[in-house]
């Protein structure tokens, strides 16, 4: 049987049975409809909506009550994107015994708005005729919230790239242009400022193959035996040999410690990124604590905790919930705003947890527990 169809503005079904919304459960589960978390619509054999739930009610913005009883095609004007009625299309009871359903697409309902559409043909026998039609319905939504987040991740990657490789570029094309016209100071100043930039798109490639790894779950972690106060300490030092005071930094380590297995070059990669936010967007000194912790993974006592807090202005209160978030830079313009993003993903892909605050000083304050992961043959 072929949906029909009306082009009569306001056309009603004729001899429409009086229905109400249906309480039974799906597939004998004890689950009612209205309980599914994404727009369920049932037709039955003739073509007639026998189930319309709660979640279909609020994707459609249709009630339940004007749905249930009507033809599907009038329940669900469907059309695609360039126009066309979905359902004379599709035809799912006069068409081809052999389909099963329609796959998951984008599609219009009345006044443009976008839904995502699968369906599902039953049939009693595998080539019989359709005895029920199953459509699914999302909203489109969170799926164009990711596409936004990566159309800002591919616009602040092309800002980002733009302005070191045009200065790359520039500076070789002049070298090589007009070599013999440079002093050797001139020439030095020139390939420091290339290799510089170099630095910095290596350091933008490395966050977006971390952002991919993190997003896609697929962080690889080699585990080691790690001294964390060992490893704040170095960073200290590398800062105090590029000419910040010593006096700057206070490093605080309660001992014992217990040991930690975690990857070296990760928990560098944190602790790098939290101790330049702390200097360069901090004010005063900058203060360090490495403390034993409650491990936050369960089946575990212990852990270790840095805190890394500054004494500058702080972060606003009404944006502490979006500091871990992509693209946050704060008050201060600068950088991709990916850093405390990955900062987030390699702490949790290690179990732990990160915190952001106001410190006792009135600055940021930062605090990441790590759980102690000692490798299964060593417990």
């Amino acid at each position: 049987m072929t949906i029909g169809t009306s082009n009569a503005p306001g056309a009603r079904d004729v001899g429409r049975p009086p229905v109400s919304r249906p309480s039974g459960d799906v597939a004998g589960l004890g689950i009612d409809p209205d309980q599914l978390p994404d727009g369920l619509v049932v037709a039955d054999e003739h073509g007639r909506v026998v189930c319309f739930n709660a979640a279909a009610e609020r994707i459609t913005a249709v009630p339940a009550a004007d749905a249930l009883g009507r033809r599907l095609d009038k329940a669900l004007p469907l059309e695609d994107l360039e126009g066309r009625r979905w359902w004379q299309l599709t035809d799912p009871y006069g068409g081809l015994a052999i389909r099963v359903g329609q796959p998951e697409r984008n599609l219009l309902l009345p006044g443009g708005r976008e839904v995502l559409v699968s369906a599902r043909y039953v049939r009693t026998e595998p080539t019989g005729p359709v005895h029920r039609v199953v459509v699914c319905l999302r909203d489109t939504e969170a799926r164009r919230r990711t596409e936004r987040s990566h159309a800002e991740l591919i616009a602040t990657v092309a800002h980002e790239l733009r302005s070191p490789l045009t200065s790359v570029k520039g500076f070789t094309a002049t070298l090589l242009a007009k070599w013999e016209r440079f002093t050797d100071d001139q020439k030095r100043l020139m390939l420091e400022t290339v290799d510089a930039d170099a630095d910095r798109v290596t350091r933008l490639i490395a966050e977006l193959l971390d952002i991919s790894r993190i997003d896609s779950g697929r962080l690889e972690l080699r585990r080691q035996p790690v001294d964390i106060g060992a490893a704040v300490g170095r960073h200290i030092q590398a800062y105090v040999a590029a000419g910040l005071p010593a006096d700057r930094f206070l490093l605080r380590v309660e001992q014992p410690l217990p040991d930690l297995w975690a990857d070296p070059d990760k928990v560098d990669q944190v602790l790098s990124n939290l101790l330049e936010n702390a200097v360069r967007h901090g004010e005063g000194t900058v203060t360090i604590d490495v403390t034993p912790a409650t491990s936050p993974r369960e089946g575990e006592d212990t852990g270790t905790s840095v805190t890394v807090s500054d004494e500058g202005p702080g972060i606003p209160e009404e944006s502490m919930n979006r500091v871990f978030t992509r693209f946050w830079r704060g008050s201060k313009r600068g950088g991709t705003g990916l850093g405390l993003y990955i900062v987030k993903g390699i702490v949790e892909a290690h179990g732990g947890t990160i915190t952001v605050g106001r410190a006792p000083g009135g600055g940021a304050e930062f605090r990441f527990t790590l759980p102690v992961s000692t490798p299964a043959y060593l417990a």
